[in-house]
C-alpha cells in the first residue's frame, strides 16, 4: 500500500527534529531514508508506524490515517536494536512473536519455517539466540518482522555492523520480500546503500533535502554518488540558503 507523509513536524523540549517533510511511497517499492546519524530518520520511523505523534501534518497508509490500531497489524518493524529473547531458540522466538500477531498454530508453524528458510536460518532453529552471532540476530529480526506477511515493512538502520558479504545476503533477503509486494522503508546512513532501493529520501538536520528515483538522483549529480547531493545541501544551508 501507499506510504503518505504530508508537512510532518515534530519536536522534542523545543528542538524542531523533523522540519515539514512531505513525501509518497508508492505501494510494492523499496525506499531508503538516507542521512548521517541524527539526521532525524529514526524518528520519522517513529512516526511513520504511530509511535509517537507528530506535532504538525499527517501521515497515512493508503487511505487509513495514522495512528491506527488495526493497521499495526498490516505493519512489520525491525528496530536498531535486536528485539529478540537471547534464552530462547530461534523458533520459540518466532513462536512468541507469532502468538503476538495472533497467527493460527495450524499455520504458524508453516510459516515459521519459511521465514527461517529465508533468512538461512533453519540448520540453526533449534539454537539459543545468545549463542547466535550478531549477523544471525539481524537476520532472525528480519525474520520476526515479516511472520505475518505485512503489506509495509520497516527496518530502521538493519545492516549497521554487519560485514559487507552478509550485507548482500540481506538485501538480497529485501528484494526478495519485495516481489512479494510488501512496501519496505529501509533507514540507513550507508550511502552506498542507496542503489538498491526504487526511491530515496535524503534526510539532513531533520529536512527532506531531495527526494526521487534513485536514477534521478544520482542523474543530479556529477560524480554518480549520492553524497555529493549532502554535500550541495550543507554548503548552501550554511550559507544561509532556504530550500
Amino acid at each position: 500500500m501507499d506510504v503518505q507523509v504530508s508537512n510532518v513536524s515534530k519536536s522534542f523540549e523545543k528542538k524542531q527534529v523533523i522540519k515539514d517533510i512531505t513525501f509518497t511511497i508508492p505501494s510494492g517499492e523499496i525506499c531508503c531514508l538516507l542521512g548521517p546519524s541524527g539526521s532525524g530518520k529514526t524518528t520519522l520511523i517513529r512516526l511513520m508506524i504511530g509511535a509517537i505523534a507528530a506535532d504538525n501534518g499527517t501521515i497515512h497508509f493508503a487511505d487509513v490515517k495514522m495512528p491506527n490500531l488495526n493497521m499495526l497489524k498490516k505493519i512489520g518493524f525491525m528496530p536498531q536494536n535486536d528485539a529478540l529473547y537471547d534464552d530462547l531458540s530461534a523458533e520459540a522466538n518466532l513462536r512468541f512473536f507469532a502468538g503476538l500477531y495472533h497467527l493460527e498454530k495450524s499455520k504458524s508453524e508453516k510459516r515459521i519455517d519459511e521465514v527461517l528458510a529465508l533468512v538461512d536460518l533453519k540448520e540453526h532453529r533449534k539454537k539459543l539466540v545468545k549463542n547466535f552471532s550478531g549477523g544471525m540476530k539481524k537476520r532472525l529480526s528480519l525474520a520476526a518482522a515479516i511472520l505475518h506477511h505485512p503489506e509495509v515493512l520497516f527496518l530502521d538502520e538493519p545492516t549497521v555492523g554487519i560485514d559487507p558479504v552478509l550485507r548482500r545476503t540481506i538485501w538480497e533477503q529485501f528484494q526478495a520480500i519485495k516481489k512479494s509486494g510488501t512496501t519496505i522503508i529501509v533507514s540507513t546512513h550507508v550511502m552506498d546503500e542507496v542503489t538498491e532501493c526504487d526511491k530515496a529520501a535524503l534526510i539532513y538536520n531533520g529536512s527532506l533535502i531531495q527526494y526521487d528515483t534513485v536514477k534521478n538522483l544520482l542523474n543530479k549529480t556529477e560524480s554518480g554518488r549520492v553524497e555529493e547531493l549532502f554535500f550541495i545541501a550543507s554548503k548552501e544551508l550554511e550559507g544561509g540558503a532556504v530550500r
